[in-house]
């Protein structure tokens, strides 16, 4: 009898699909100065799995390759978790539960191809581009850079502010280029900075800098600040942020330049 239930028993899970919890999504490129994968110290060039947890400090920060080719930067006091990525099938699943990151994401070319990120009040989905997510004090705040992003709110949540060129219906806003959502319960006290300014503050807090030709070099999109001053004022904060080249990093030229908000930098946008 046990053995005909051996038998049957094998037979039905022969049909279950196999669980890829051990298999490859990328690797670490970079750590400013430190992170945490699945609560260990993590390292430049350690390979990232499906459902690593990645952490940063209050100084932390963080720069991963996926194996699509995809480049995702995590600021500081971030957890994000590597939830699913297949590059074959184009099928990546993202959970921010708290904290700041930029994604770099190739195109999406292969049917049924999704690209989410989730946190706890909102799903976002992208078809290829590039843009941030951040969940902080209870509210998710969405800048699409280039390309196109699908905003979902989830629960009671609703829409706290959003560019006017931006387009709401029910609970999902498109946004394209240079536009923005913030998806919450509640307005802050003090209300919301400027677009403008929290575009720039974005892409200044997700930074991963590396040290080359002998002094600090930020970021690609901050070189190009460097270069034909851009954004000239946020230049000074960002290239200061103490920063250690680790081992086998080259900075990539993946990342297009920073958008151009025509708004003057206050002192913050240097953190």
């Amino acid at each position: 009898m046990r053995r005909v239930l051996a038998i049957v028993l094998s037979l039905s899970l022969s049909g279950l699909p196999a669980f890829a919890a051990d298999q490859t999504a990328g690797k670490i490129t970079a750590l400013i100065p430190a992170a945490t994968r699945n609560t260990q110290p993590a390292q430049a060039r350690d390979t990232l799995l499906w459902n690593d947890l990645l952490q940063t400090s209050q100084t932390g920060r963080l720069r991963a390759g996926l194996t699509d080719g995809s480049i995702l930067s995590l600021g500081s006091s971030g957890e994000l978790r590597v939830v699913q990525h297949d590059a074959a099938s184009q099928q990546t699943s993202l959970e921010l539960n708290y904290g700041k990151l930029r994604s770099r994401v190739v195109k999406i070319t292969q049917p049924g191809g999704k690209y989410e990120v989730k946190t706890p009040n909102a799903v976002i989905g992208v078809i290829g581009t590039d843009f941030y997510v951040a969940f902080e004090n209870g509210r998710t705040t969405v800048i699409c850079y280039t390309g196109q992003v699908s905003v979902t709110s989830v629960g009671a949540s609703r829409v706290l502010q959003k560019s006017d060129q931006a387009t709401s219906s029910g609970q999902q806003t498109i946004l394209s280029a240079r536009q923005m959502v913030v998806i919450g319960n509640e307005i802050p006290p003090a209300g919301f900075p400027p677009e403008s300014e929290m575009i720039q503050v974005s892409m200044a807090e997700t930074n991963v800098a590396v040290t080359s030709l002998g002094f600090a070099v930020a970021h690609p999109i901050l070189i190009h600040t460097l270069l034909y001053g851009v954004v000239a004022g946020a230049v000074g904060g960002a290239v200061g942020v103490a920063a250690t080249q680790s081992p086998g990093f080259t900075p990539s030229t993946a990342i297009p330049p920073p958008v151009v908000c025509g708004a003057s930098v206050r002192a913050k946008c240097g953190r």
